[in-house]
């Protein structure tokens, strides 16, 4: 049609548009007067040629009078006509690549869609969903292929020949190209990000959509007025034009007899135009049938998920769902191939798959370090995912996992036969039933960290060889809901149960495992700990832990545990403690803890718990210390910091077998020199209290390797710390100054070692 335009619009300018004649008229009585010469009679026998006198200028004149006087408009603006209508199809059916807010759209999804069309991880994803992979499907094809190449060639071969040999002669060279590289993994990662951006951008609105409708809409208007029109005025192109001008005072004439020289092509071109409007038009007719006889602002990837089993691909809306209708009238392909880009578990399988190849067997072997369990460990924090390569490093014992959205753990974890210890810190785990039974058998050490009770892995309950298990999380919301476990029964082995929650009551569910419970640690968050009752019934504790749970007495129900070792309550709210007197019935008791609470003294009853060995009472608000205290003779370990005490009772002479004793942060003066009689110690901590004087006889701690003297008022160490010939400067934590005033052979000796 552009063509037909500017085709006749060029003819229009190159050549006389139309030539005109004066028409013949009826001469009486009319005589010719020639030059010089006689009038003479016209011979009406003789017609040679009708001569008219007119000269060129007035030809030209006639000519352009009766162009624009005469010709039909239609006739003289017919090529222009063309041009302009194609032109404002042109314009229509282009406009929308043109404008910025629709053309970006839609180069931004051609770009994309042509590197998801040929991305290798999208035949790689649509292979794995089939059931197996391009690698199998080359060597199947290749096999096919050879085998009928080996059928049809049976029977052409020598009767001498073994078959036998035939297969070994056959050879399928599996092809190179496997596994994605890390270079492509990442391209493609690159281009899941890009599409779940432009998705979140174009799904928002629909202005591609409506353009188009209003382009279709127009266009098919602009059919319908051309083809009106134009059937209509085809006919007024005319070879033979009458023209009737009133110039006959400028030329002698006032009828003409004009001939149109474009008439009979511009009436062909009109004809052939025409026909390609019409085929243009039902272009525009089906499209405007496609736009409206469905919705094209809804797009269901229903056939894909059928073909493909990816089943987690969503369906799209407004002007993406409208571009994908688009594309699938040129390729469903392209549609098919873009959909793996917007499904979840493909995405998950390239993150897998990248890694593994970034998380090697070397690059975790590296990472292994020895816990306090003395059991290898391999931590691993804030990955997108579990490596499978992990289940290579087969002498890992301990799996320590941290904020890991996406954990699946395969049946491949049974490679990992010296796995004992399994820490999931804030992770959504998925586990195949396979790995569930190994975990039952291996597992010893489970550690799990959630923020709701329902995120607890159920097959914990069913760890049969479990001996140690340590929740941290709400497992208890309310007072009125304090069912947060389910039942232990099946842990037959479980010796140590570790709970960090908000418990109102001791759970029942711990009863359940209370004839082999060894060890408790309760770590509430503040929640008042009011019933204890069930304690009663866990008479195989040797460790209990009441931290942070706001007794202002020390449970009665603790003293009927007759095996108990050690008690911790620390970060409580006790203010007295009268009712230790009852600890002397826990004739196994050899720690207590008592620290970080508001103890305001210690009764005289300390003095029964003749088997303790460590005695903590730290950050407490103890001001004197009772000589009772150092009747504990077995005692090895004493924490008096962080307190108000002033004095220290000569009677921690008695104390023979005291290793380690801290009074930091007190307000301690002097210091008797019974405490120099401990010959054991070998842990003296006197820091940031009131002393100014350090008795010579600190020469009697021959055992001493850690002395710290720093925050109090000494103007000079005295020499006799010579005789501490375990103590090195190291484990001397004093200021500079004053260790300079010791001598300088003492202070070479304490550094040279």
């Amino acid at each position: 049609m552009l063509m037909i335009g500017v085709f006749g619009c060029t003819l229009q300018v190159r050549q006389d548009k139309i030539i005109c004649l004066p028409q013949k008229m009826t001469m009486y009585n009319q005589t010719i007067l020639l030059p010089n010469k006689t009038a003479v009679q016209p011979d009406v026998h003789e017609m040679m040629g009708r001569k008219t006198n007119l000269d060129f200028q007035q030809y030209s004149f006639i000519n352009q009078m009766c162009y624009e006087k005469a010709l039909h408009w239609y006739a003289k603006y017919f090529p222009y006509l063309v041009l302009i209508h194609t032109l404002i199809f042109m314009v229509c059916s282009n406009f929308w690549f043109k404008f910025p807010g629709s053309s970006s759209k839609i180069e931004h999804f051609i770009s994309i869609l042509g590197k998801c069309f040929d991305s290798p991880w999208t035949t790689r994803a649509l292979s794995e969903v089939s059931g197996e992979n391009p690698e199998e499907k080359d060597i199947k094809k290749s096999r096919a292929i050879l085998n009928v190449s080996v059928e049809g060639n049976l029977d052409n071969l020598e009767k001498t020949q073994s078959l036998k040999s035939i297969p070994e002669k056959i050879v399928v060279d599996k092809p190179t190209a496997s596994a994605l590289d890390k270079k492509e993994g990442e391209q493609a990662k690159a281009l899941f990000e890009k599409v779940k951006k432009f998705r979140l951008h174009v799904e928002e609105g629909d202005i591609l959509y409506v353009m188009y409708v209003r382009q279709t809409v127009l266009k098919v208007f602009k059919f319908l007025l051309i083809i009106a029109y134009n059937s209509a005025l085809v006919s007024e192109v005319q070879i033979t034009v009458k023209c009737s001008v009133d110039i006959q005072d400028m030329t002698g004439y006032k009828h003409f007899s004009c001939n149109h020289t474009m008439a009979h092509l511009f009436s062909k071109l009109s004809y052939c135009y025409l026909c390609f409007v019409a085929v243009y038009g039902f272009t525009c007719l089906y499209t405007s049938y496609w736009l409206f006889y469905r919705s094209l602002k809804e797009y269901s990837f229903e056939y894909v998920r059928q073909e493909t089993g990816i089943d987690d691909i969503p369906d799209v809306k407004n002007d993406f769902a409208f571009m994908l209708h688009m594309i699938d009238q040129y390729d469903p392909l392209y549609s098919k191939r873009f959909a793996v880009f917007l499904s979840e578990v493909s995405e998950n399988k390239l993150k897998q798959l990248n890694l593994n190849h970034e998380w090697t067997p070397e690059k975790l072997r590296q990472r292994l370090l020895t816990n306090h369990n003395d059991r290898l460990e391999l931590q691993l924090f804030m990955l997108s995912g579990l490596p499978d390569t992990i289940f290579e490093v087969t002498e890992l014992q301990s799996l320590k996992l941290e904020i890991i959205n996406n954990v699946t753990i395969p049946a491949s974890i049974a490679q990992l036969e010296n796995l004992q210890e399994l820490s999931l810190y804030q992770c959504c785990l998925k586990i195949h039933t396979t790995a569930t039974s190994f975990l039952k058998e291996k597992l010893k050490v489970l550690r799990v960290k959630f923020d709701d009770s329902r995120e607890l892995p159920h097959w914990l309950y069913h760890l049969r060889n479990l001996e140690e298990l340590y929740l941290i999380g709400s497992l208890s919301p309310d007072a009125s809901k304090n069912v947060g476990l389910e039942s232990l029964r099946e842990l037959k082995h479980l010796k140590t149960l570790s709970l960090k929650s908000n418990f109102t009551k001791i759970p029942q569910s711990i009863v359940d495992v209370s004839s082999h419970l060894q060890r408790l640690y309760i770590y509430n968050d503040g929640t008042k700990l009011v019933m204890l009752n069930n304690l009663k019934k866990m008479v195989n504790l040797t460790e209990l832990e009441l931290v942070h749970c706001d007794l202002e007495r020390i449970p009665h129900a603790v003293f009927s545990l007759t095996n108990l070792q050690e008690l911790d309550l620390k970060e409580n709210n006790l203010r007295s403690i009268e009712e230790i007197v009852s600890c002397q019935h826990l004739h196994k008791l050899t720690c207590l803890k008592l620290w970080h609470n508001s103890i305001c003294y210690i009764p005289e009853h300390i003095k029964k718990l003749g088997s303790l060995e460590r005695l903590y009472f730290s950050h407490n608000k103890i001001e004197i210390l009772s000589p009772h205290l150092f009747l504990c003779n077995k005692l090895r370990y004493l924490d008096l910091s962080n307190n108000d005490i002033r004095f220290i009772p000569p009677e921690i002479g008695v104390l023979q077998s005291l290793q380690y004793f801290s009074v930091t942060c007190n307000k301690i003066e002097n210091l008797p020199d019974e405490l120099f009689f401990c010959k054991k110690l070998k842990t003296l901590k006197l820091g940031k209290n009131m002393l100014s004087l350090l008795s010579p006889k600190i020469s009697y701690l021959v055992l001493l390797t850690h002395l710290e003297l720093k925050g109090n008022h000494f103007e000079l160490l005295p020499p006799e710390l010579r005789f501490c010939r375990a103590l090195k400067r190291g484990g001397l934590v004093v200021e500079d100054v004053l260790f300079e005033t010791l001598p300088s052979d003492i202070r070479d000796k304490m550094k040279a070692e």
